[in-house]
């Protein structure tokens, strides 16, 4: 079977080594949402854009067996392999879904979480309204974006900008401008979304690299694959070379290096009522 389009392509051709490369980072992130949502035990839970569980993973023990854990993801070998490691918890499923308009029935959910996914999207404010319909009356809903970027990882992610389509330019937050620059950009996208009670919880996370190999590896094993894959294959030893000669110019390499980026997950729920 050939391998989906598009970003689901590109997650699918990733999900081997998505989130396994020994660098701690979807975990953690995935750790600061759950915290802020906390999910009880008995609720019903939807993980949007779930790739290999970092999120639905935290999720499904505190909801328990008398809940409900759902992830969706585009990525048909993302949900493979995350049903597969999930398979033993029987109130978890996970679905091959689209994460802008989830084919499921409205009022379903207690709480709606995303992680990373929301700039993925093409009309992100319609994904939002799609995903407060699926939520009860006050259910709860949580995304995570990105924040500031470590100016050092965005020069060696700078390495790419000539080869990269507009879409690609900025791999962490989709765009300098706009909704998702901004803590206010952020909550006015959930408020305008109907939900209430919008706010911001930031975090910063550390992403710890043995060596320019392994930031190497890590930069092939989840979304930002699309920037390897934008540039052509006689390009890429050069491209290669010239991060490790950027790494090297920021005096960094062995024995070992982090970069730091700030999160934000922002944090609404639906109305008891129309009237809030």
């Amino acid at each position: 079977m050939s391998a989906p389009a598009g970003p689901a392509g590109v997650f699918d051709r990733a999900a081997a080594t998505y989130d396994a490369v020994g660098v701690p980072w979807f975990g953690p992130i995935a750790a600061g949402l759950v915290a802020a949502l906390e999910p009880q035990p008995g609720e019903r839970v939807l993980d949007v854009g779930c790739g290999r569980g970092a999120v639905l993973g935290r999720v499904a023990p505190l909801v328990g067996a008398q809940g409900r854990a759902v992830g969706l993801d585009l990525a048909p070998e993302m949900v493979r392999r995350t049903a597969a490691d999930l398979a033993d918890l029987e109130w978890v499923e996970v679905l091959v879904g689209d994460a802008q308009a989830p084919d499921l029935p409205p009022r379903s959910y207690d709480v709606v979480a995303s992680s990373l996914v929301l700039f993925f999207l093409d009309d992100p404010a319609a994904a939002l309204r799609r995903w407060t319909e699926l939520l009860v009356p006050g259910g709860r809903l949580g995304v995570t974006t990105f924040g500031e970027e470590d100016p050092r990882w965005r020069s060696v992610d700078a390495v790419f900008g000539p080869y990269l389509p507009a879409r690609l330019k900025d791999a962490r937050t989709s765009g300098a401008t706009g909704p998702f620059d901004s803590d206010a950009g952020m909550e006015a996208l959930l408020a305008e979304a109907g939900l209430v009670e919008v706010r911001t919880v930031r975090a910063t996370v550390e992403a710890r690299f043995r060596d320019v190999e392994h930031l190497l590896a890590f930069t092939w094993s989840h979304g930002q694959r699309a920037m390897w894959e934008a540039v052509p294959e006689t390009d890429r030893d050069a491209v290669r070379t010239r991060i490790v000669e950027r790494v090297a110019e920021l005096g960094l390499g062995a024995p070992g290096f982090t970069f730091t980026q700030d999160v934000r997950h922002t944090l609404a729920r639906r109305p008891l009522s129309p009237g809030g």
